[in-house]
């Protein structure tokens, strides 16, 4: 169903997908262009989700997304204050050019993200269930921009880099958004069988082999403990506990995904860049050696192969 309106961005859409069975939160980084807004409009028809969209700027504010209290007067003279929720109480929030919103909106947001709540004049709002944010970055353009301090950019599950099209992914898209008639997604599920699956994501058994393995690569990404001698030398700092539970919240979302009942070491090393990118630093000595942290996890994942 999502593939008939995106075109070309298959891994994108499986990452997605994985992360909203997983009950998280994705982080996409993308040039201008390339569907993420389309993407995230059409998983939230399709997993019948009530969704809304922010643009970020400089000048938004916290009260912009969370919302206000605002004092009215009744029919009898009487003054009240009456709390008007913001875009953030949706079930799929798309945070549009995150880093663009300055560090007070970000941090009123990583309270959404982190407690599915939000705090306005001493008084806690529950968010709607499920709850996920969907944010993106441009990569490219980074005048007037606010780097997502490390806390934040913790609590996104998974980061997914999206990528241009093939050739003939480009040419159908090409075709069939110029056209008269445009492919539009239906619901097929709805939040409470979303919901569902992710408790069933949660009882889904996992064997020693796979949680040693994420426990290796996990542990041997953190330079003051790790055996291997790249990561010592070309890390500044490494990824915490919040990665092992990622990556074994998204590997089993996946083996779900496609139709398997445990995940599997395969499922650990496809996952592994998306869930560590944005938990690991390099070092000076990195940038000066042309490292990559793909390069670095490439090295980390090896011994798991």
């Amino acid at each position: 169903m999502i593939g008939r309106v995106i075109y070309g961005q298959q891994t994108a859409i499986d990452l997605s997908l994985v992360t909203l069975l997983a009950g998280g939160h994705l982080l996409l980084i993308g040039v201008p262009g390339l569907a993420k807004t389309r993407l995230v409009e059409t998983l939230g028809t399709v997993l019948g989700l009530d969704e809304k969209r922010i643009q970020c700027t400089p000048d938004l504010m916290p009260a912009d997304i969370l919302g206000s209290e605002v004092l009215e007067e009744g029919e009898q003279g009487r003054r009240a204050f009456r709390f008007i929720p913001g875009p953030v109480f949706s079930q799929l929030l798309m945070a549009d050019e995150i880093n663009r919103a300055s560090p007070r909106t970000q941090s009123a947001l990583l309270q959404a993200m982190q407690e599915g709540r939000v705090s306005v004049a001493g008084h806690y709002h529950p968010l709607p269930r499920p709850f996920h944010v969907l944010a993106t970055q441009n990569p490219l353009e980074q005048e007037g921009t606010y780097p997502l301090p490390e806390a934040q950019l913790d609590r996104f599950l998974l980061q997914v880099d999206v990528l241009y099209p093939d050739r003939d992914a480009e040419r159908r898209m090409m075709i069939a958004t110029t056209g008269a008639d445009t492919a539009r997604a239906s619901a097929v599920l709805t939040p409470q069988e979303l919901m569902t699956a992710q408790a069933l994501v949660r009882r889904i058994p996992v064997g020693d082999s796979v949680v040693d393995g994420i426990l290796d690569l996990v542990r041997n990404a953190r330079p003051e403990e790790s055996p291997i001698e790249e990561v010592r030398r070309h890390v500044a700092w490494g990824p915490g506990p919040r990665a092992s539970q990622s990556l074994m919240l998204a590997a089993r979302a996946r083996a779900l995904l496609d139709g398997r009942l445990a995940p599997s070491l395969d499922d650990v090393l496809d996952l592994a860049k998306p869930v560590l990118r944005h938990r690991m630093a390099l070092n000076f000595s990195a940038r000066a050696d042309g490292v990559t942290l793909d390069d670095v996890i490439d090295r980390l994942c090896r011994p798991l192969m």
